[in-house]
């Protein structure tokens, strides 16, 4: 079984025309798999639908209980990519999710923006990678996957990267 922990990030934000603003309903990931005629034994839990820049050490918390909780060794966990990394961290340093595969993915765009939302192509992606890896933490973006000490999001391009002494500094001075 795949245990599958909804947190929310722009994966699952909506649109309001009206306003223009982005905000949380319900998650898309059930309607994503039937759409993906995903046939794999996964069971769904939304633990909240929080914009990633709000994630509190609160949040990671009953994430990290989450995990520890489900008896899947496989778990794929939707994520804000704003914080992703400090999430993956934060779970990688937990000794008792050691004998656990887990993946964190999301969105640069949001799944409610039709056929422009990397969300489908990222879902699909980390299914496969989270069935695949040995045990761990890692991020799935854009195709590839990550360990998660070896992971950056590059704010000037939107992608993740491996972390090296040249893109670091870059990445870091783009912060600012």
């Amino acid at each position: 079984m795949i245990q599958v922990f909804v947190t929310g990030g722009t994966f699952d934000k909506e649109y309001n025309y009206i306003t223009g603003e982005l905000y949380f309903k319900d998650t898309h990931l059930s309607k994503m798999f039937e759409l993906g005629r995903c046939n794999l034994n996964i069971d769904i839990k939304t633990l909240m639908m929080i914009d990633s820049m709000q994630m509190s050490d609160e949040d990671r918390l009953i994430i990290k209980h989450n995990c520890r909780k489900t008896a899947a060794n496989h778990i794929l966990i939707t994520h804000g990519t704003d914080t992703m990394v400090q999430t993956a961290r934060y779970l990688a340093e937990d000794n008792e999710l050691n004998d656990k595969t887990i993946v964190l993915t999301g969105a640069m765009i949001p799944y409610a923006f039709g056929t422009s939302s990397d969300g489908f192509f990222n879902l699909g992606s980390a299914l496969s990678f989270v069935q695949t890896l040995s045990k761990g933490v890692y991020v799935v973006m854009n195709g590839r996957y990550f360990h998660w000490d070896n992971v950056v999001k590059n704010r000037k391009t939107g992608f993740f990267e491996e972390i090296n002494l040249g893109n670091q500094q870059e990445i870091l001075s783009s912060d600012n």
